[in-house]
């Protein structure tokens, strides 16, 4: 079963001045179209999902994720996948530049200079984590609502699988490079982390990573290297604008791709930047049992005034690769060997039928959860989430505390567990309404 996505790097919502709006915005309306004509002339004519590798606004401003959502929403109706079905990380410009106060200037400087003790000491206490994570006021919402929540311990910023074949998965793991970014970011400062770069390893399980930084940015950039040479498939990064395609073969049978990517909107598109974007085809190759990734790279003509086949940046019209991969191998293997068990006798209990009807329940309660979630934390200000968790009495009577973004996701989680969906969706739509009809009366 090929999957299929829509690869963006550096859209930078917001960086538009001027005549430069137009001409970006007219990019855009055309990136979506394109998209779609590409799509229907695939074997599936659909798409399963976007990735964006971080910098998707350009000062970390709630407005410009408002207009990145929007944009992205119709996109995803042109390619044919679910609105929810966006998988982001973070980049430099995704921190908010004006929350980074003097003691949050101070522990990042800490960290940049002491590395990855100093940023475990932060991380131990609330309050410094909230200094440091303050920085993405903006973006962490909108991420949330994509379920690719900022880990606030420094782990991993998204994770998502996608079964390729039986017993193949390719599991697409983001990380957030920009944990440290400051305002003024410096080659070979950065840190990932070990929470992030010791990347997990299962049979059957090749990994795609995400992540907005080259390596070459980190300065655990040998530890990171050395985890994504050894467990990943194929490393996507963005930040520097230049498209580029590279194969490293790691050892026999072992291959690792490196897909720089271009901006979906440069912050200058001229002096050989221009405007990009990537469709990626994954499938499994029966022959090797590895991975096959087709690369449809799209490029804006000036001369068209549209997008076109982009033939110099990434080896060509529609370039393919079979990567080799052992952890597939290690699941034929390990299946090869097994030995089948003697099936156990069922000693049928009272109690393990709720459970079942439980499973079964929660397996349909979910299917409406993701798009929920996204409504919740993207389109609705901090406010409204506010008014809709009080309508619902979702808080104790006594709550005093400061609701962060923490607890309002553990407090959604609850009302999905509680089967109150619905209340949570109704309650929505009436918060807006409200407002809504506030405004027009104010006008």
């Amino acid at each position: 079963m090929p999957i299929t996505f829509i690869h963006l790097s550096d859209i930078h919502f917001g960086q538009e001045k001027g005549a430069q709006i137009i001409i970006n915005n007219d990019v855009k309306e055309r990136l979506i179209e394109d998209a779609r004509t590409q799509v229907r002339n695939l074997p599936n004519a659909r798409a399963d999902g976007i990735i964006v590798s971080g910098d998707i606004a350009y000062a970390g401003k709630s407005i410009e994720y408002q207009q990145a959502g929007e944009w992205l929403d119709r996109l995803a109706i042109a390619v044919g996948c679910d609105k929810t079905a966006v998988q982001v990380v973070p980049g430099n410009h995704d921190i908010d530049r004006d929350g980074i106060s003097s003691g949050c200037k101070l522990m990042l400087e800490a960290i940049a200079r002491d590395g990855e003790a100093q940023l475990d000491a932060f991380l131990e206490f609330e309050v410094d984590r909230e200094a440091l994570y303050n920085r993405f006021a903006a973006y962490r919402p909108f991420a949330e609502g994509y379920n690719c929540p900022l880990d606030k311990k420094g782990g991993i910023a998204s994770d998502r699988r996608y079964e390729i074949a039986p017993g193949r998965v390719v599991r697409v793991i983001g990380l957030n490079s920009a944990l440290i970014c400051a305002k003024n970011d410096t080659e070979g400062r950065l840190l990932l982390g070990a929470r992030q770069h010791v990347l997990p390893r299962s049979p059957g399980e090749e990994l795609i990573v995400v992540c907005h930084h080259p390596l070459n940015w980190l300065q655990d950039s040998d530890a990171a290297r050395r985890y994504v040479r050894s467990r990943a498939r194929v490393f996507i990064s963005g930040h520097e604008h230049n498209p580029s395609l590279r194969i490293e073969n790691i050892r026999d049978g072992t291959d690792l791709m490196l897909l720089a990517a271009g901006a979906t909107a440069p912050l200058r598109a001229e002096d050989g930047f221009t405007y990009t974007y990537n469709i990626l085809q994954l499938d499994w190759d029966a022959v090797t049992d590895g991975l096959k990734v087709t690369i449809v790279p799209r490029a804006w003509s000036d001369e068209e005034t549209d997008f076109v086949a982009d033939e110099h940046r990434l080896g060509g019209k529609q370039p393919t690769n079979v990567l080799g991969c052992p952890n597939f191998r290690a699941q034929q293997k390990e299946a090869q060997e097994q030995v089948a068990p003697v099936a156990p006798q069922v000693v049928e209990k009272p109690e393990t039928i709720p459970a079942v009807v439980a499973r079964q329940e929660s397996e349909i309660m979910a299917a409406n959860f993701p798009l929920l979630l996204l409504k919740f934390f993207r389109d609705l200000t901090p406010t409204q989430r506010l008014l809709v968790l009080a309508k619902l009495k979702a808080l104790p009577e006594d709550w005093h505390d400061p609701l962060t973004h923490i607890i309002e996701r553990h407090v959604i989680d609850g009302l999905a567990r509680d089967g109150r969906l619905d209340d949570l969706e109704a309650a929505m739509v009436e918060i807006q309404n409200e407002n809504e009809t506030n405004a027009g009366e104010k006008k």
